[in-house]
């Protein structure tokens, strides 16, 4: 019998200073049994710092060729494609083509991904975005992870203040570019 995945609820009230994005979030998140903690977490970090009007979870692997995280205008065309871990060329490749903006965030060894892509044909990818999530930020609030949780997420020049079981978490996310 195949395992059903498991749903989070996470209660984030966001506070975003580098966009000036102040919101009340309540996300209900999917997570698949081959997901990691880590990927989890990441996804909803990356959903919160690209909080837009018109975005979006996927429906993860019941739609394997759609981003992760999608930002669609009124009509539904796909203004930003978001993917968390660690794409591959061909899958960047077809997100540049088929969005005006594309953004990764990692939360693996980013000189490892920076390694797998380098050479790769990418379209526009100069313009790929390709942030890694602190990986110890991350391990502290896996340790924390919970069915419900209740965030308290600040953004300041991409370091990220996280307030959880009242305690504050510290971490950055970095920008890395191709080479």
């Amino acid at each position: 019998m195949a395992l059903s995945s498991t749903v989070y609820n996470f209660d984030v009230q966001l506070a975003d200073v580098d966009r000036g994005v102040y919101e009340s979030l309540a996300l209900r998140v999917a997570r698949h049994p081959s997901e990691t903690e880590e990927y989890l977490l990441t996804r909803v970090i990356a959903y919160c710092l690209e909080y837009a009007e018109g975005i979006a979870f996927s429906s993860g692997l019941a739609e394997p060729d759609a981003p992760a995280i999608a930002v669609r205008d009124l009509t539904g065309a796909l203004r930003a494609w978001i993917d968390v871990g660690a794409p591959d060329a061909a899958r960047l490749h077809k997100a540049s083509k088929a969005a005006p903006r594309v953004a990764v965030y990692t939360h693996k060894d980013p000189a490892q991904l920076l390694r797998q892509l380098a050479g790769e044909r990418i379209h526009r990818a100069d313009a790929l975005e390709l942030y890694a999530v602190d990986r110890e930020l991350l391990a502290e609030l896996a340790g924390r992870l919970d069915r419900r949780m209740k965030l308290d997420l600040s953004v300041t020049d991409r370091h990220l203040y996280v307030g959880v079981d009242g305690a504050t978490l510290t971490g950055v996310v970095e920008r890395h570019a191709l080479q």
